[in-house]
């Protein structure tokens, strides 16, 4: 009962988690969720919608207060209620931006949003793709672990019987050292894979905010479609970001075009004279005059017009660099997979096979202590070896599908 009536209080001390392991589509989710690089881009996009409302509208008018016609000098200086031109005035005016000018801004608003939600994309992939990696970094790292020590074990069990060989005359008291050093370097190893195991944890931790990740679950399979992902490299986020930037580029040309339209205003204002004399009122236009559009505009226009085919030429190179990167990841893919195949199909047999006739052979009295702790470090080479090389594959499918797609997964 008092368990019951304390876990409120234990789920609200930070540190004290009761999630359950994390599988790989759990652990995405997390990411997305938790991010915080996603979480700053998509405020980031929210600033921009926030400003659109603002974009293409009359700036606020100006109020105006003054004395018109003080006099300073002659024989009524200073002395205006003797003056029948000293007047107060107050007035208000109110600038009014051409309309060309007003709907390019509102454009260059709508391409920052396009550009903000662009770059929230490509801030998602790179978390989703970090994430995917970290998870199966840590699952194998954990595999190779238990790998390693279902090895370790069995040459503990040879080692443990030197005793009795050496009791027996089996064996030569020195092969006790050989067994010890053997397992020594393996247990070296085994602290390793350790660490390795701690550093992917430690990367899991920083996409998915879990301090203590623990992963269950299938390691995903990925199919790698090469030629689906060649087809929509026009789709990727990195390509949509540098056409969201385009679009901003070609509303500052639009802006830039504009300044060559004249710009109005208008004003009104209200004058106050001494009460033996009228008031006044006064009303007016004003209108820009863009004469110096050759040295002015012109050249504001120029310098858009270059950065809007910059950002034209950085599209293109942006998509053969990332075609080349596709394809030298799927080369690499390949050949990562033909190493897997030959470790798994004759790296790894050959060394267990060498342990079991090298065990017979000791039990025998045909072989040393030695050739079976080589037999056995042979053993985990391999085994290890095919683990790393299913692990690039497993790595390889993911980030190619997962960083070159074009769609959502």
């Amino acid at each position: 009962m008092r368990l019951f009536l304390c876990m409120p209080l234990l789920a609200a001390i930070p540190g004290i988690a009761f999630a359950e392991p994390l599988t790989f589509d759990a652990a995405l989710q997390r990411a997305r969720q938790e991010a915080p690089s996603l979480k700053a881009k998509a405020l980031g996009a929210n600033a921009a919608r926030s400003v659109r409302g603002a974009a293409g509208a009359l700036p606020d008018p100006t109020l105006a207060v003054g004395i018109d016609s003080f006099p300073v000098s002659g024989p009524l200086a200073f002395e205006p209620q003797r003056d029948n031109f000293s007047m107060a005035r107050v007035g208000v005016s109110q600038d009014i931006p051409n309309l060309a000018k007003r709907h390019a801004q509102q454009a260059r608003a709508d391409s920052d949003i396009k550009a903000a939600e662009a770059d929230t994309a490509v801030q998602a992939r790179t978390v989703e793709v970090g994430t995917a990696l970290a998870w199966i970094n840590l699952a194998y790292a954990e595999r190779r672990l238990a790998v390693l020590d279902d090895i370790l074990s069995g040459l503990e069990r040879v080692v443990g019987t030197t005793p009795g060989a050496v009791a027996s005359g089996g064996a030569r008291p020195a092969q006790t050292l050989a067994g010890r050093q053997a397992v020594a370097a393996m247990q070296d190893r085994r602290s390793e894979l350790v660490s390795n195991v701690a550093r992917a944890r430690a990367t899991l931790t920083r996409w998915t905010g879990d301090p203590a990740p623990e992963i269950a679950g299938p390691i995903p399979d990925f199919a790698v479609d090469a030629a689906g992902l060649r087809a929509g490299l026009d789709r990727h986020p990195t390509i949509q970001m540098i056409d969201a930037q385009a679009g901003q580029a070609d509303a500052d040309v639009r802006v830039a075009d504009a300044g060559r339209r004249s710009d109005f205003g208008v004003n009104l204002a209200y004058q106050r004279r001494d009460p033996r004399f009228g008031d006044y009122v006064s009303a007016g236009v004003t209108v820009s005059l863009p004469f110096f559009t050759r040295s002015r505009q012109n050249a504001g226009i120029a310098a858009a017009q270059a950065n809007a085919g910059r950002v034209l030429a950085e599209r293109e190179a942006s998509r053969r660099a990332l075609a080349a990167d596709l394809d030298a990841d799927i080369a690499d893919h390949v050949m990562h997979h033909e190493q897997w195949m030959r470790a798994q199909s004759t790296l790894q047999p050959l060394a267990e096979q060498r342990v079991k006739l090298e065990t017979a052979s000791y039990a025998a009295g045909r072989a040393s202590l030695v050739d079976i702790a080589d037999a056995y470090a042979a053993l985990a080479d391999a085994t290890i070896t095919t683990l790393d090389r299913e692990a690039l594959v497993t790595a390889d499918g993911a980030r190619l599908t997962l960083t070159y797609r074009s769609e959502n997964r």
